[in-house]
């Protein structure tokens, strides 16, 4: 019996691989197994995407910030009166700022992280990078606040908290975002064959032997 190839349209080809994964589950021929939206998107889906160090730094960051700020309401009332009066105002207000703003920051980066939400970790970045960084640093670098040795200590331990998550977070948002656009192309690609493999509907795309060719063996 002669063998007739006909030329398939990667559309085609592709809406075919798409009906053959969703049909034969087990299937793995060459055709299927080029494109396996569905698998490939289970895979995706249940991949993971918390990142393991930053959920450890937001954990012990957790237990060191009440340390924190006790030691530095115990330093600021030692040395306040000492202070000029627009340090007492600067330090004031960057304690109240540091204080409101780790309680809104830990929240979104656990919900962030563990759920697997950009908006709420990139919240926990920009918070972290913008505010609780720079109100640090000035903490850390002015002179003028006459700085003790406990607050430098406390201070550099915070500020090593904060440099860890910032880039965990960073690497955190990469990894989340990739996953998202890789689900975003799959279902948007299995659309795509789903629509082609409808236009096509049952027919088949094979030439057929008339009846009267195919002699008995």
């Amino acid at each position: 019996m002669p063998v007739f190839y006909t030329p398939i349209p990667q559309n085609l080809r592709v809406g075919l691989a798409h009906a053959s994964s969703s049909v034969f589950i087990n299937n793995r021929t060459r055709d299927s197994g080029d494109l396996r939206e569905h698998s490939v998107e289970d895979e995706v889906c249940s991949e993971v995407s918390a990142n393991l160090p930053l959920q450890m730094l937001l954990y012990f960051n957790m237990f060191f910030f009440p340390f924190w700020w006790i030691s530095e309401v115990v330093m600021l009332d030692l040395k306040f009166s000492m202070l000029p009066g627009y340090y007492q105002c600067l330090m004031v207000t960057g304690m109240v700022l540091i204080s409101l703003f780790e309680v809104l920051r830990v929240y979104l980066g656990y919900v962030g992280n563990l759920k697997e939400k950009v908006p709420e970790l990139a919240g926990f970045w920009l918070i972290s990078f913008l505010f609780q960084l720079p109100i640090l640093l000035f903490f850390l670098s002015d002179e003028g606040l006459m700085i003790l040795p406990l607050e430098r200590a406390v201070h550099s331990l915070y500020l090593a908290f904060l440099l860890g998550e910032v880039c965990a977070s960073f690497v955190a948002l990469r990894v989340m975002t990739r996953k998202l656009a890789l689900q975003f192309h799959l279902r948007q690609f299995g659309l795509h064959a789903t629509d082609t493999l409808s236009v096509f509907g049952a027919r088949s795309v094979l030439p057929l032997l008339p009846v009267r060719d195919i002699q008995p063996q």
